[in-house]
């Protein structure tokens, strides 16, 4: 069985995000989606709700499952027997540096990375980009997957 880790941002379900699980379930039995936990960085929903969101859009999948980490992806990836980290990447300077860090992995621990492009119209739209958005009240649905609510409580 080859189950995935998908280390995403700090807020991993944009369109962008939900089109590399889509790609990587073709070929991959399970994807876990880790969410980065970092009591310094200022992110518009909290861990939780952050899981609870990505796990009620993935829930008729039983594929996929949500998880947070507070630690380096690679112990993360251990952690859930892991034997892949899937890396999403916008542009060809993501792709530069991710695949420096998936070969410095690699060394390391000997966990394999597959970085996966997302797709080309997805390609402008980022977490960071999501975040703003919400922080002025605006509407984002666009640039979330088909049929993902963000809801505030």
């Amino acid at each position: 069985m080859t189950r995935a880790i998908f280390p995403g941002t700090f807020d991993p379900f944009t369109a962008g995000h939900a089109s590399v699980v889509k790609r990587a379930l073709t070929f991959i039995d399970e994807v876990v989606i880790a969410i980065g936990v970092n009591e310094n960085k200022n992110t518009h929903f909290p861990v939780e709700k952050r899981k609870r969101m990505i796990a009620d859009y993935y829930k008729d999948n039983p594929r996929v499952s949500v998880d947070a980490y507070d630690s380096l992806t690679i112990d993360f990836a251990r952690k859930v027997n892991a034997n892949l980290i899937i890396r999403g990447i916008r542009t060809v300077k993501d792709f530069e540096y991710e695949e420096t860090i998936a070969d410095i992995n690699r060394k390391l621990t000997g966990i394999e990375t597959i970085l996966l492009f997302t797709e080309p119209e997805l390609t402008c739209v980022s977490s960071t980009i999501v975040r703003e958005l919400l922080s002025y009240g605006k509407d984002v649905s666009r640039f979330l997957p088909e049929g993902m609510k963000v809801n505030e409580e």
